[in-house]
């Protein structure tokens, strides 16, 4: 009776387990062209689908990514996300794309993607990326520095960043394992909530002086 409990057990896990680690749902029609509207449309995924007969080419295309984007920001970079928004073809496809420019010392900082894992390609420039594993592992940072032409993983849900490194711009592309992968920026998440977190509260965490954390908060 023992074995049989446990063949049960591990039956119920082998038939459960794809449910549990999948990013996105798995598709139960060939796409769902996603809509903002609910007129004619089916609920999937957080989008409405289109009616199929409806569909044209378009929906599956986007261009001008060969493009370089400006940079005005502090942080240097400039995120060009291809995903379910800019694609309606992506709905319930579980993929999306980001084109990233750095411009000189810019970087991506420190973020999380919760529903994703990245895959990234350098193509031109110098940089330096790395995550860092959870708390169970110790907390450790993979660190590599990537040339053109160079790919790196960076599993989901870690926090990541990128760095250039180079004397010149650079360049990257990114594939993600979910239509809408979201991120989380770490130093805005922290410093820049609405409403901001008690100072205190990230005085204790960060063992810096509260005033300190109010400066930051100032800042985001």
């Amino acid at each position: 009776m023992k074995n049989l409990s446990f063949l049960a057990v591990l039956s119920l896990l082998a038939l459960t387990l794809p449910f549990a680690i999948a990013s996105d749902p798995s598709p139960l029609q060939d796409f769902c062209v996603a809509v903002n509207t609910p007129a004619n449309g089916v609920f999937v995924n957080g989008k409405f689908c289109k009616d199929p007969k409806l569909v044209t080419v378009d929906d599956f295309f986007t261009s001008g990514l060969q493009n370089a984007r400006p940079i005005a920001n502090v942080v240097g970079s400039t995120v060009t996300p291809v995903n379910v928004t800019n694609i309606p073809g992506l709905n319930t496809l579980g993929i999306s794309l980001v084109r990233i420019d750095y411009g000189v010392n810019g970087q991506n900082p420190p973020h999380t993607h919760p529903r994703a894992t990245e895959i990234l390609y350098v193509g031109h420039g110098t940089l330096l990326v790395g995550f860092v594993t959870s708390n169970g592992d110790g907390n450790r940072l993979f660190k590599k520095t990537l040339n053109e032409g160079d790919v790196f993983v960076f599993p989901e849900g870690l926090i990541h960043f990128q760095f250039n490194v180079g004397r010149f711009p650079a360049v990257a592309f990114a594939a993600l394992s979910s239509q809408n992968p979201g991120v989380v920026t770490i130093a805005n998440s922290v410093f820049g909530s609405n409403p901001a977190i008690d100072p205190n509260v990230l005085a204790r965490a960060f063992q810096l002086d509260p005033r300190v954390i109010m400066d930051l908060q100032a800042k985001f």
